[in-house]
């Protein structure tokens, strides 16, 4: 299916229309996918990436079947664990290294890509923001208006403490540390903590 000029400048962080059919469709497409991934409880190793991989629209075949159930879930052993509930818009424009952990409740506004690094560990109630809107009210217009974004990409080893905000085309370093709370406004390759900590023994 050929892609509309309206998809192609969203995902270049251009200025684009939300509220198309073409895009509320996409959105719709990952909203099923999403519910049903929320929805699921002590299911294998193997329909949880079946049901990842409809989020975020990877048509490639899963392995074949291993002999016993312990073998099978080894095939999925390198594969990201996202615990439900999580939430994005499209899906498509997720990307997630091996051993990725994301803790439940994350969000995902990808409006434009989102890339995760190997290893990288996110806390609960982590918020990924790509996409953004007008500041002038007239042009921002509600549904009707215009939005645009940036990429935002996460290295490997990284840690997102409890309900870190990265903001539209944020780049955070490989190996870094980002405090719990903290709002990540602009490109970071450093470690640091935004939360109070205390050192001492008994």
């Amino acid at each position: 299916v050929k892609m509309s000029e309206n998809s192609a400048r969203q995902l270049r962080g251009e200025l684009h229309y939300a509220f198309t059919p073409e895009l509320i469709k996409q959105r719709m497409r990952c909203a099923e996918a999403r519910q049903k991934y929320n929805d699921s409880r002590d299911i294998s190793r193997r329909k949880r990436a079946e049901l990842w991989r409809d989020i975020i629209n990877d048509t490639n075949p899963l392995p074949a079947k291993a002999a016993t159930q312990d073998l099978d879930d080894d095939l999925f052993a390198e594969d990201p664990w996202v615990e439900p509930p999580f939430y994005a818009d499209y899906g498509t424009n997720i990307s997630l290294g091996q051993n990725v952990f994301v803790n439940f409740n994350a969000v995902f506004i990808d409006t434009c890509r989102i890339t995760i690094g190997a290893r990288t560990l996110l806390a609960p109630g982590v918020q990924l923001y790509s996409g953004r809107h007008p500041l002038d009210p007239e042009v921002r217009n509600g549904t009707k208006g215009p939005e645009d974004g940036a990429e935002i990409h996460i290295g490997e080893d990284c840690w997102l403490g409890g309900n870190v905000i990265v903001l539209p085309g944020v780049r955070i370093g490989e190996g870094s540390t980002v405090g719990a709370g903290s709002v990540v406004t602009k490109v970071c390759y450093f470690y640091f903590f935004s939360f109070p900590f205390v050192l001492g023994g008994d």
